[in-house]
């Protein structure tokens, strides 16, 4: 099991632009992960610490923001919930996948971090 207290306190060591890159390079890794049905402890792995990382970010951003991020919450927790019933099919796998990979885009854009 992880030690979240652990991995909080270096998490919240970055700055915000950095925690946001790091938030949407896990939401790329559950975009490629998900092409593989061998992958899904993988991908539910990075959903909780995707979360994890939201509730840790969320306070520091302004409204809007944090208010896009607790809709992502809301939807990763959704994933979660479900992924036993869908990881094994290709089109449900697909559409997370797709997903994934606009809020990422999404989040990545948010952070500063392309320039």
């Amino acid at each position: 099991m992880k030690d979240w207290t652990k991995i909080q306190e270096r998490y919240l060591r970055d700055d915000l632009s950095v925690r946001l890159g790091g938030l949407a390079a896990n939401l790329s890794r559950i975009k490629s992960f998900a092409n593989n049905e061998k992958n899904k402890s993988l991908v539910e792995s990075l959903i909780d610490e995707s979360k994890h990382f939201i509730e840790w970010t969320a306070r520091d951003l302004e409204i809007e923001t944090a208010a896009k991020l607790v809709e992502l919450q809301v939807q990763l927790a959704l994933w979660q919930i479900k992924l036993d019933d869908v990881w094994l099919d290709i089109d449900q796998r697909k559409k997370i996948s797709e997903q994934s990979n606009t809020w990422s885009q999404q989040i990545l854009q948010a952070s500063g971090l392309l320039g």
